[in-house]
């Protein structure tokens, strides 16, 4: 049986979501036709309108339907401290797991000349402006660790050694309540790396 053009291209739609291929989006299309319609349309409402309204904070480029976030607009977090992030889900991620209440800047990727991606892809600009306007003291590089990661922090590092910002990394290693036995070498190593003092 041939796919009706319609029902084809909602299926090839739904395939330009992260980690959505074909089967699973065949499911999801059928699930939404044959038990969902009401939820498809909320859903299709939503998305329009989020995608017309959401936008990049002017301050901290995370996802936001205002000029400025909710964080960066927040008077009580700390401005002489910032958290540099990969992506505006690290914010969100960082936001609910932990009692950080400073801001933040996202980088919308990680230096990866293979991949197009350079200092001017992640505003690193727009970053050595905040940090020479004398407000910030430290910045957390929280980037993956990953080579790339390792290497877009290693960089960010030496711009704010440039404007003496103390800068420090987030600690890697054996994940609470981790098994040595499971973890992989490169963790166990990175771990025994950067040991402190009990």
């Amino acid at each position: 049986m041939q796919n009706p053009g319609l029902l084809k291209e909602l299926i090839q739609s739904l395939c330009c979501l992260p980690g959505v291929g074909q089967k699973s989006a065949q499911r999801m299309a059928f699930h939404l036709l044959q038990r969902n319609r009401d939820g498809g349309r909320q859903l299709s409402r939503v998305l329009s309108q989020a995608m017309d309204n959401i936008g990049y904070c002017r301050d901290c480029r995370t996802l936001t339907e205002a000029e400025v976030c909710e964080v960066c607009a927040n008077p009580q977090r700390d401005d002489a401290v910032l958290c540099i992030v990969e992506s505006a889900a690290d914010v969100w991620v960082i936001d609910q797991a932990t009692s950080f209440k400073g801001k933040y800047f996202v980088l919308h990727g990680r230096l990866s000349p293979l991949d197009g991606m350079g200092p001017d892809q992640l505003g690193i600009d727009l970053l050595e402006q905040r940090l020479a306007s004398g407000v910030i003291k430290e910045i957390i590089l929280a980037t993956n660790s990953t080579i790339e990661g390792q290497a877009t922090a290693h960089f960010i590092g030496e711009i704010a050694n440039k404007f003496h910002i103390r800068a420090t990394r987030i600690a890697h290693g054996v994940p609470m309540g981790g098994e040595l036995e499971f973890i992989d070498s490169g963790t166990l190593s990175h771990a025994f790396n950067d040991r402190r003092e009990f």
